[in-house]
């Protein structure tokens, strides 16, 4: 099993910033996907950014793109996410998640299906 615990959301106006992080234990595996999605009230859950803990490609949903970094910390299991220039179409449960696939995608855009864990979530809030 791995358990995931995410940190860092809360109220921003937009415009602001803040960063999301979240830490994995238990389990390890050699090759797999760690990153984040979110989940807007009414709406479902989507993705928004990953890395691939082997070689730290990173990916992200094109609304976020420019705005939010991904990045990890190898020594701590722990993958930050920088969001910059909040919209308040932003705001959502932001989930930590990890898919175990050892599969390389160029291009990856998961759906929540292809997760294997996932974190409790955390709450993220931008005012207009």
């Amino acid at each position: 099993q791995v358990q995931l615990v995410e940190s860092g959301g809360g109220l921003v106006q937009a415009g602001g910033s803040l960063r999301l992080s979240c830490a994995a234990s238990g389990r390890t595996f050699s090759r797999y996907y760690m990153g984040w999605f979110r989940q807007a009230p009414g709406k479902e859950r989507e993705f928004v950014a990953a890395i691939r803990w082997s070689d730290g490609s990173r990916y992200y949903t094109e609304p976020v793109k420019g705005r939010f970094t991904i990045s990890r910390d190898n020594a701590k299991n722990t993958v930050h996410l920088q969001m910059n220039s909040l919209k308040p179409e932003d705001t959502a449960v932001y989930y930590c998640a990890v898919d175990t696939t050892p599969v390389y995608y160029s291009n990856y855009n998961p759906s929540s299906f292809d997760m294997d864990y996932w974190g409790k979530g955390t709450l993220v809030t931008v005012s207009s």
